[in-house]
């Protein structure tokens, strides 16, 4: 296989049989943010490949943003538990995708502001973040049928744990991520129009591949929860085995019946419209149902604790699938992502 420039450079051979791990070096003195201490050093993005024979091959990866915390530990107990034996094809992880981002507990790496989930197809000579970008969809994507990439909400948003897959115009493709999202079995499921990112997002660098591509939001808040994690492991074990990389079951835990909701367009989520900002007490809760009119949440203004507060209010019927975590809330500030169900290509 033809493999395009790189500048990152690794020890880690992908094609042979059996466990390999180490880095994938991303030199620091080769960009135009680099500063005088860079000297010819580098920065490690952990990599693990775990490959027995012939079959599928999958990316799984978490860190894509660097303050969403339940991937990465999901992804490192998964790395405790899986052995090459186990596999029939390949599995190539990586733990902390962006991991200038991971190491500074950031969104967006230090190096550069880059977001990862931003930045493809990257290149091969740009800022840091576009280098990794450009080695994910130009050296791993091509080796890859399937890419399951673990966000969560971050610090600023809790989601109510889903797995997720983007719409296909291509209806037999679009059925195969549905029974991928029913092998995962999270009691919710997500689907989505694209990625906020666009083309720019990894999903955008599967659709170009022509990879499968599937990820999650898992809770959030600048946490770990544990149910959110168990929840994920499980998940990534039984679709293992039902995309063909393992021969027998990894899990006995069975999945869930999951319930489908679409996301809603961004316009309609549920916005603040106080032009002053104070403190936003919610009246909904995750996976409840709101319905056009309703008031979900009050700000309520500590320079005047004397006033009435300004209602937040729904402008659509719908499922709560994410909420604001910063209490400190004004005009602009999402308060609410909604899904509705389903049905269909509804």
């Amino acid at each position: 296989m033809t493999r395009a420039p790189t500048r990152i450079f690794t020890d880690v051979d992908l094609d042979s049989d059996g466990e390999a791990h180490g880095y994938l070096r991303l030199p620091l003195a080769v960009h135009s943010t680099s500063d005088g201490d860079a000297g010819y050093g580098y920065t490690g993005i952990p990599i693990v490949s775990l490959r027995n024979g012939d079959g599928p091959t999958a990316l799984l990866m978490a860190g894509n943003h660097g303050n969403e915390y339940e991937g990465q530990v999901v992804v490192m107990r998964l790395l405790q538990r899986l052995r090459a034996a186990d596999i029939t094809g390949q599995v190539i992880i990586l733990p902390a995708a962006n991991a200038p981002a991971v190491a500074a507990d950031q969104r967006t790496s230090p190096l550069d502001g880059g977001n990862l989930n931003r930045n493809f197809p990257g290149r091969p000579d740009g800022q840091p973040t576009e280098m990794i970008a450009h080695f994910i969809e130009s050296h791993i994507l091509p080796r890859a049928q399937f890419v399951f990439d673990l966000h969560s909400g971050g610090k600023s948003i809790e989601y109510l744990p889903v797995a997720v897959v983007a719409r296909s115009d291509d209806p037999d493709r679009f059925a195969r991520s549905l029974d991928m999202l029913r092998a995962f079995g999270m009691p919710t499921s997500m689907i989505i129009d694209h990625s906020t990112g666009g083309d720019a997002a990894l999903i955008g660098a599967c659709r170009r591949a022509g990879v499968f591509h599937l990820s999650t939001e898992l809770g959030g808040g600048a946490s770990v929860g544990r149910e959110e994690v168990r929840l994920a492991e499980h998940g990534v074990l039984r679709l293992l085995h039902h995309i063909g990389l393992s021969r027998r079951p990894l899990t006995t835990e069975p999945p869930a019946t999951t319930t489908m909701l679409h996301r809603t367009p961004a316009h309609e989520y549920v916005y603040a419209a106080s032009t002053e900002r104070g403190l936003f007490e919610p009246l909904v809760s995750l996976g409840e149902r709101v319905h056009s009119g309703q008031v979900v949440g009050l700000i309520r203004h500590t320079t005047a604790p004397w006033r009435e507060p300004d209602p937040v209010v729904s402008t659509r019927d719908g499922v709560v699938l994410a909420r604001r975590i910063p209490a400190r809330t004004g005009l602009g500030d999402c308060v609410f992502v909604l899904g509705r169900p389903w049905e269909d290509g509804a």
